[in-house]
Parts: C-alpha cells; sequence; structure tokens
C-alpha cells in the first residue's frame, strides 16, 4: 500500500511552527540564525519568515547585524500578537498580569480585596482589571489563567462553596465574566494546583512526576501530581484536606479544620486559620511552643498517611505561610518518619506559586495560540 505524502500545506504548516518556537525561545533571530538553530535550509526557512510576516505574526525589529559578511534582519513576533491574562483571587487580593509569549510581565494591576469581599466585589475588581489592561495590549488578551483560593468545578470553571472554606465568594464564574474580554480559552483552577505545577517546573519537586504538595496556610490544600499531572478529580475537587479526619489535641480523631478550632488557631467568626497567632504559639525552643508544633504535626501527618496510602507518592512538598516553617517542617519530618510508609519530605521553593504556576500556563497556551493563528493562514 503506497504511503501517502504529507501536503505542501502540512510542510509549510510545520516549517511555520519550528520558526515561531525558535523565535519565542530567543526572542529576536535572524533568518541565519533560524535555521542553524531549526537545522532547516536557509530557502525553506527564508520562505516561512516571508509567509509568517505576510500574515502579520512576525515583524522585522529594525535591527541589522554588524561586522562582515551579508547583512541579517533580525525578526520576532510582530507587537500586535497580544498577550495572555493571569489573574490571581485570593483574601490578601486580586493579582493581575499581561504576559507575553515570552513569558515576560508586560503590565500589572492589583486590586485589595479583604477576606469578606463579596461575589459581586470580586467579580467587578476581575473584570474591570482585565478591562484595563485589554486596552493597553496591541492586539488584546487572547487567553486567560485564573488562580482561585476556592475549589474550582472543572467542568464549568464555577467556583464552588464548601462548608468552613474560609475564603468564600459564591459561585464565582471567572469564565463567564472574562468571555466578552478574552478573545480565547479562559482556564481556571485552584491556587495549590497551580503552586504544585510550578514546584515541579522550578522547584522542589523538578523532575519529579509523583508527589503532593500540600499548603498549610490560612487555608488547607492538597495537590496530588501523578504521571506529571495535576490530578483534579470528577468535579475538580481533589485534595480539599480541610474535613481529612486526622488525630486532634488529645489523640481522638477529628476533622483537620477543627484541630485549629479546638487550639483557638482560626480567626474571630472565619475558619481561616489564625497564621499570626499560630506562629506566636509554635515559635521558640520551650515545651509549650513544641508540645503545639507536635500536635499540628501529628494532625498534619495524618493527612500525609492518606496521601501516601492513596496517591504512592515518591515525594511530599510542604508549602504555605506557616507549613514551610523551619521548626513546623522538621516536626512533620520528626512524626512523619514514624509512619510505615513515609516517604521524604521537601519545603516548597517558588515565591507566590499560585502566580508563577499560572504564569508559565498561560505563556505556552499563548504561544500555542499564535501557532494556531499561523495554521489558519495555510487552511485559508
Amino acid at each position: 500500500m503506497p504511503v501517502e505524502k504529507p501536503s505542501l500545506d502540512l510542510l509549510r504548516s510545520i516549517t511555520d511552527e519550528h520558526v515561531l518556537r525558535a523565535l519565542m525561545e530567543h526572542g529576536r533571530l535572524t533568518r541565519a540564525d533560524i535555521a542553524a538553530r531549526t537545522g532547516i535550509s536557509k530557502p525553506t526557512i527564508y520562505d516561512s519568515v516571508r509567509r509568517l510576516a505576510e500574515a502579520g505574526v512576525l515583524a522585522d525589529t529594525g535591527e541589522r547585524t554588524t561586522g562582515r559578511g551579508r547583512v541579517g534582519f533580525y525578526y520576532s513576533l510582530a507587537p500586535d500578537t497580544g498577550a495572555a491574562l493571569v489573574a490571581s483571587i485570593s483574601p490578601r487580593g486580586l493579582v493581575a498580569e499581561a504576559v507575553n509569549a515570552f513569558g515576560e510581565l508586560v503590565a500589572r494591576e492589583e486590586t485589595v480585596l479583604g477576606r469578606s469581599a463579596s461575589q459581586e466585589e470580586v467579580a467587578q475588581a476581575l473584570a474591570r482589571a482585565a478591562g484595563t489592561l485589554r486596552a493597553h495590549i496591541p492586539g488584546g488578551l487572547r487567553i486567560a489563567v485564573i488562580s482561585a483560593a476556592d475549589p474550582v468545578d472543572r467542568g464549568t470553571g464555577r467556583l464552588v462553596q464548601l462548608p468552613d472554606a474560609p475564603f468564600l465568594v459564591g459561585d464565582l464564574h471567572p469564565v463567564a465574566i472574562l468571555e466578552p474580554l478574552i478573545a480565547g480559552q479562559v482556564l481556571v483552577d485552584n491556587d495549590v494546583n497551580w503552586a504544585a505545577r510550578a514546584e515541579r517546573g522550578s522547584g522542589c519537586a523538578v523532575g519529579i512526576d509523583d508527589f503532593v504538595y500540600v499548603h498549610l496556610g490560612e487555608g488547607l490544600g492538597c495537590a496530588v501530581v501523578n504521571d506529571g499531572r495535576v490530578r483534579r478529580g470528577h468535579r475538580g475537587l481533589a485534595g480539599e484536606i480541610a474535613h481529612l479526619h486526622t488525630a486532634g489535641p488529645d489523640g481522638t480523631a477529628m476533622p483537620l479544620t477543627e484541630v485549629f478550632a479546638t487550639l483557638g488557631l482560626r480567626r474571630q467568626e472565619s475558619t481561616a486559620i489564625d497564621v499570626e497567632a499560630l506562629r506566636a504559639v509554635t515559635s521558640g525552643a520551650d515545651e509549650a511552643a513544641a508540645r503545639t508544633r507536635t500536635i499540628l504535626a501529628r494532625a498534619v501527618c495524618g493527612v500525609l498517611a492518606a496521601a501516601v496510602a492513596l496517591a504512592d507518592p515518591q515525594l511530599v512538598v510542604i508549602g504555605g505561610t506557616w507549613g514551610a516553617d523551619p521548626a513546623m517542617i522538621e516536626t512533620i519530618r520528626e512524626q512523619f518518619a514514624r509512619s510505615p510508609r513515609h516517604v521524604p519530605i521537601a519545603t516548597a521553593l517558588v515565591q507566590a506559586p499560585e502566580l508563577a504556576g499560572a504564569r508559565a500556563r498561560a505563556a505556552d497556551e499563548l504561544r500555542s495560540a499564535i501557532i494556531t493563528t499561523a495554521r489558519s493562514g495555510h487552511a485559508r
């Protein structure tokens, strides 16, 4: 049976993708540079650059090579290829960024929200920030990636209001809010999942395909990474550990969140953990501080034991505003070492990991959108 040869359009599309990816990695290149980096012949590269420039995807930067030999023209992505919106919604406020295809920050908007912010206030802040950024970005906002400090329904992108969640903004729907402002897709996930992706990308879990990330801050959360992918579960609620039963202060079983209530470590009229109060009673070398650290570590280790039993990770990563404190990490390690199935525990390294994880995904999605645009030119 004869093998069907690829069409000319397909070959051109593949070449164009190689050209675009080379430029996205290096920022600006001459046609000769692109040929050398891709291993594709100069005439083929020259044709591709011409096509992409005529389509408005590439632009001559105006810079020229110097020295002997033929002058080379530097090309880069056209200035109006657009940007990606990256936003983090949390009790600390709303942070919205515009990121270009090189992963560079182009613009940023911040809004103070507060823990008692209503669904309407958050929705207005998100739409306002996206609109402001969009107005200043040539080519507009092509995709959006959102991190939320609440559970997220994987089917709809809506936030899910679970009992005792510390940051409640109802069933906020970022996808619906942003659709009028974003040219392409809107991706929404919770902050702990984005943090886990960041640690795998550039933190303490680089190269590790199976690990769990436990967030211990004002809220409690867990991300499960298996075969290199975050596992979100049927609805997207995998890793919601607040109501997992573990050992309480007196050794009896209780939901993890109730351990902090029993110790008087939750904010007044809230289920959020009072991080300042927690640090005050766990810092220092005195017996009372050591005892409180042990109680908390034992409760956390009940969660870790369940995670190891169900997910079989190679590593446990612990992050969050109090979970990553050195004395707390050391106590957790000591307690977990007594478990029959303990694994190494690492401290999270990435700063603002939820934004870092969302930012990396946004740059990838934007690059794919630009390449798809170039391919659609061949289809026409």
